[in-house]
């Protein structure tokens, strides 16, 4: 952009408020259900939680949506995206109008948010065509648009109460649909991608675009706007509900007063772009918390009764906020909250220039996140503590946590730029060039990575790549315990008191393993962008979402079922987890050591499984936490569990493994894989192929530890099995890192093969155990399946470089020798990955077949003939495509061992 030319003013300005008055059209209809939801909700008897789902799941879509739009915006131009936009979120809002159940609202409320994708669209195509000078203000104009959702508030009772909620809904599709075909006709392609498309320059790759996404300082900018721009649609949508409820207003009222919320933190959005070009972006946030923490405090403040009791006598006085203070306390947060709006993304241009749309997306996903969990959160907390001031006292928190950040990132960036005596300075001096825009290295990064080199590796290699295994490893173990967590809690729920059918409780066994396979697809690729310290983490950090989930959940039996499932669907965060672990250690270690530090970084973290099984048993039966914990739940026969410490005993250690990772672990700079280098695994059979085996082993494996508690607690109530159904998980593990030498032996194809076999006959053993109705040989048969998943998951890994390296002579003849060696190792690396995310949906697909078979039949025994009979194609296909004679396996196993392989889980 520094080389482009510079439109006339007035240009700039058609852009501009060309721009704000579309922005302004989206976020009316991205708010639109702040009105139409209270109508909604009446007419089909919504709970808290649901009402709170629906008015968020319109910002769930716009948030998500936001960084891809950003990434399209700066590739085809925001004058294509921008109107094809609005012009699709018409049709989502009319569709609102056809819905005829909840789950059809639901649906519908997802098309709608494609509304709040506008705000990236927006930025990225003003932002080009202002100087570094002028883009705060300009970009504060164009986020005036927020006050979008003060029209809402303002027109759309007054048409809801004459017409009903569908003309709101049909008014305001037509509306931003023909914004968007104005929009086409009359905007022009900003400068940069005029110059772009002038010179013949081809857009930035993906790979350039989310570079900076590894810095942690785009991270804490994205808190900011978690803030800033997550509690401001959190609380426009929340708060003519709160309005309602606490003081007893009329819609009208409600929207009137919650419209002023919305005006104050959108127009003066503007104001906030002048301040932060005028004084800095830094001291308006400064601002924006300091006057944010004061004011949320104030509202925070329940209604309380007080009573002293003084010499005379009782002494009673209350303290609570009128609706006029509100309104007016209100009112001045949302000041505040635009002047921050404009601060964060005056920073972004400033500091990324060249990465608006990606940098910006990524802030504003996170932003318009914190619209869609905010208000859930908000009703969990209503539900939790009856106390309406707590959604404020939650804003609180995440001020004083945002404030703290940034003013410790700014001295410790300010202190190493220039010295310890800034430390005596009173005032920080605004934008120091203490940061070079275009560096997006992180700290503790080795540029000099060399594992090849053996007096490298020897003198610091080794030690810097144990450490970062050893810090990976129980972070890893952590992610397997949480992920499974669940196979364990739902099989005592019913004796707490919560009354879930056994369909119900199936589910909630089964979507940890259906989201942590589908992350682990995304998370392969997420070490290169992010780098392996932060993401890892992150990754590490994001279980506590989940265990405090369910510590909270479980002791309240009036916990919503649909609560449970999203905290089930959050387990899949440490599901996902390996896949990224897996992929940051393969960087640290030479080829001769890479398959060791694996095969300990996978099945030491697969003991996760087996350690939470072994665990979870013991800290339910006592008062781990004392009163901090919470009280224990009665059981039927007097006992009493503390099932909470289900959840709660891994959050120290998650804490004491996120501080490791981010103290002691390291990022590797040329790091880099690109996806379209290991795209062409799609069109490999084999690839697919070994999909299916490996989801026969791993998926297995995964599959039976998360269904083997409750289908034993099924099949055998009378047995108190789950103290040691944790010996499964913990044969497979150790069976899986102490059984690889055979497959190097005698070859992997040749070990499936008899694997699978195994396989059969003891699952045949696991039916006739449950036919007979003997628990000891039901046990033992399990035990033998959990043995030949961990032999089957070394085999299946050992095969696949074996085949690429048959593969890739013949599919690319044209390649010489080092070059054949390179792609088979790149493609054996990327089918690695890929089946190990396929297999891992073995972790939804077994425990939801027991539950249909229980259901359809009641007894678990029809899921186990299909999965007998899936263990006979397995074994088709090794003998006919691998083992045969003629098949791709068969003369290099016959001839000689196959080559050691790194296994994987």
């Amino acid at each position: 952009m520094s080389d482009t030319q510079f439109p006339s003013p007035a240009d700039q300005q058609k852009a501009l408020w060309l721009s704000t008055l579309a922005f302004t059209l989206c976020f009316a209809v991205w708010t639109i259900f702040s009105i139409i939801g209270l109508a909604i909700r009446q007419e089909l008897g919504l709970t808290e939680f649901q009402y709170g789902l629906l008015i968020a799941t319109p910002i769930l879509t716009g948030s998500l949506t936001r960084l891809i739009l950003g990434v399209w915006t700066e590739r085809y131009g925001g004058r294509i995206v921008f109107p094809l936009q609005m012009i699709l979120t018409g049709a989502a809002t009319w569709a609102l109008t056809w819905a005829q159940s909840y789950g059809g609202f639901l649906l519908a409320a997802l098309g709608v948010g494609l509304a709040g994708g506008s705000f990236i669209i927006g930025v990225a195509y003003v932002s080009k065509w202002f100087p570094a000078g002028r883009q705060g203000t300009a970009l504060g104009i164009f986020g005036m648009g927020n006050v979008g959702a003060a029209v809402t508030k303002f027109l759309a009772p007054f048409v809801l109460v004459a017409w009903g909620w569908e003309a709101v809904a049909q008014i305001w599709a037509v509306g931003i649909a023909l914004m968007g075909v104005m929009f086409f006709i009359v905007a022009r392609d900003d400068p940069a991608f005029r110059a772009r498309r002038a010179q013949g320059i081809a857009a930035p790759s993906l790979s350039q675009q989310f570079a900076p996404l590894k810095n942690l300082q785009v991270w804490r900018f994205a808190l900011y706007y978690f803030f800033v721009f997550g509690g401001f649609v959190a609380l426009a949508l929340w708060l003519p509900h709160y309005l309602i409820d606490v003081y007893r207003t009329d819609v009208r009222v409600a929207g009137m007063a919650a419209a002023a919320f919305s005006l104050a933190a959108s127009v003066f959005r503007a104001y906030g772009g002048v301040l932060s070009d005028r004084f800095g972006a830094r001291t308006v946030m400064y601002w924006t918390f300091g006057f944010s923490a004061v004011l949320l405090f104030m509202l925070s403040y329940p209604p309380t009764d007080y009573v002293i009791h003084g010499k005379d006598g009782a002494i009673t006085f209350s303290t609570e906020m009128g609706l006029p203070g509100f309104v007016i306390t209100l009112f001045v947060l949302g000041f505040f909250m635009s002047l921050g709006k404009a601060a964060v993304y005056k920073h972004i241009p400033v500091y990324y220039p060249d990465h608006v749309g990606a940098v910006g997306g990524l802030v504003g996903m996170i932003g318009g996140l914190g619209g869609f969990i905010l208000p859930i959160v908000f009703g969990a907390l209503l539900d939790l503590t009856g106390v309406y001031t707590s959604c404020f006292a939650l804003l609180f928190v995440i001020v004083v946590v945002s404030a703290g950040w940034m003013h410790l990132s700014v001295r410790a960036m300010e202190r190493k730029a220039h010295g310890a005596a800034l430390d005596r300075l009173p005032t920080f001096p605004e934008l120091a060039e203490v940061h070079d825009p275009e560096r997006t290295a992180m700290p503790r990064t080795l540029d000099d990575w060399r594992p090849e080199d053996p007096q490298f590796w020897a003198a610091t290699g080794r030690r810097i790549a144990r450490r970062n295994l050893w810090i990976s490893i129980p972070a890893l173990l952590l992610a397997f315990s949480v992920w499974m967590v669940w196979s364990m809690v739902v099989a005592r729920l019913p004796a707490i008191g919560f009354q879930f059918s056994t369909g119900q409780l199936f589910w909630l066994a089964a979507l940890p393993g259906l989201s942590g396979a589908t992350l682990r697809i995304f998370y392969s690729f997420m070490v290169p962008i992010f780098g392996g310290r932060l993401w890892t983490t992150l990754a590490t950090a994001s279980l506590l979402l989940p265990a405090l989930g369910i510590g909270y959940a479980v002791q309240n039996p009036q916990t919503p079922y649909l609560i449970f499932l999203a905290l089930a669907l959050l387990c899949g965060f440490g599901g996902g987890n390996f896949a990224s672990s897996m992929a940051n250690i393969a960087y640290f270690f030479p080829k001769a050591e890479k398959g060791n530090a694996l095969a300990l970084n996978a099945g030491l973290g697969n003991l996760g499984v087996s350690v939470m099984q072994f665990l979870v048993p013991l800290v339910v039966t006592a008062g781990v936490f004392g009163a901090m914990g919470g009280a224990p739940q009665p059981l039927a026969d007097g006992g009493r569990l503390w099932m909470q410490n289900a959840g709660f005993v891994w959050v120290p250690f998650i804490l004491v493994a996120t501080a490791a990772a981010w103290l002691g672990m390291n990022d590797i700079a040329d790091a880099r894989a690109s996806f379209r280098e290991q795209a062409v695994i799609f069109t490999r059979k084999h690839n697919w192929l070994m999909c299916i085996l490996y989801t026969g082993t791993f998926g297995s494996f995964i599959g039976y530890s998360a269904g083997f508690p409750l289908l034993t607690k099924l099949a055998f109530p009378e047995v108190n099995a789950l103290q040691y159904v944790f010996l499964g998980p913990l044969v497979g593990a150790l069976s899986r890192a102490g059984t690889g030498w055979i497959s190097d032996r005698f070859g992997g194809g040749r070990v499936t093969f008899w694997t699978f076999a195994a396989m059969i006959l003891a699952t045949f053993g696991v039916i006739s155990a449950l036919g007979a109705g003997s628990f000891l040989a039901f046990f033992a048969a399990f035990m033998a399946l959990f043995f030949l998943t961990g032999v089957g998951n070394a085999s299946t890994f050992q095969m696949i470089p074996a085949i690429m390296g048959r593969e890739i002579p013949r599919l690319m003849p044209e390649l010489d020798a080092a070059a054949r060696r390179r792609q088979s190792e790149r493609e054996s690396a990327a089918i690695i990955a890929f089946t190990s995310a396929i297999a891992a949906y073995g972790a939804f697909f077994i425990p939801k077949a027991y539950g249909t078979s229980i259901a359809m039949t009641g007894s678990p025994t029809g899921a186990l003939w299909a999965f007998l009979g899936f263990y006979v194609i397995c074994l088709g296909i090794t003998w006919a495509i691998y083992t045969r004679r003629g098949g791709v396996l068969h003369d290099l196993e016959g001839g000689r061992a196959a080559p050691a392989a790194p296994q994987t889980a």
